[in-house]
C-alpha cells in the first residue's frame, strides 16, 4: 500500500511540475539544405578523386579547392550561418557512407578521423578564408 501511494505520489507531481528538458537549436532549413549541398558535392568530388588514382591529400586538397570556388561564388545569403564544424561533420559522413571503405573508413571512427583530417588539410589549403562565408 506505501508502495501505491509513493507511487501516486511521484505521478503528480511530475504532472504538477515536469522535468526540464534540453532542447537542440533548431537552424533554419535552408541552412540545412544548403549544408546537405556542400556535403555531396564535396563528397562526389572527393570520392571520384579517389577512384581516379589521386592519393588521399590530393583529393581532399582538390575537393576542397572546388567547393570553396562554388561556395565563393554563390549568392546564397544562408552561406553565412554554416558553422565550420557542423559542416565538417556532414562532410565526414557523406565520405565515410560514399566511399569510405574505399581507404578503410567504417563507423563512427572513420567519421573522427577523417573530420580531424579534413579540418587539417583545410586550414593549411585555405588558411585565410572561411569554407561558408
Amino acid at each position: 500500500m506505501l508502495k501505491f501511494f509513493f507511487g501516486l505520489f511521484l505521478f503528480i507531481f511530475f504532472q504538477l511540475k515536469p522535468a526540464i528538458g534540453l532542447a537542440f537549436d533548431t537552424s533554419d532549413p535552408s541552412v540545412s539544405l544548403l549544408q546537405n549541398r556542400i556535403s555531396n558535392n564535396f563528397s562526389k568530388k572527393y570520392c571520384n578523386a579517389i577512384q581516379n588514382g589521386f592519393s588521399k591529400d590530393e583529393a581532399m586538397k582538390s575537393a576542397i579547392v572546388k567547393t570553396e570556388n562554388i561556395i565563393s561564388f554563390s549568392y546564397n545569403p544562408q552561406k553565412k550561418w554554416i558553422e565550420k564544424n557542423d559542416l565538417a561533420n556532414q562532410i565526414s559522413l557523406q565520405v565515410v557512407n560514399d566511399c569510405g571503405w574505399l581507404f578503410g573508413l567504417i563507423g563512427k571512427e572513420g567519421v573522427d578521423y577523417f573530420k580531424s583530417y579534413f579540418l587539417e588539410i583545410y586550414e593549411k589549403t585555405t588558411p585565410d578564408k572561411n569554407f561558408s562565408r
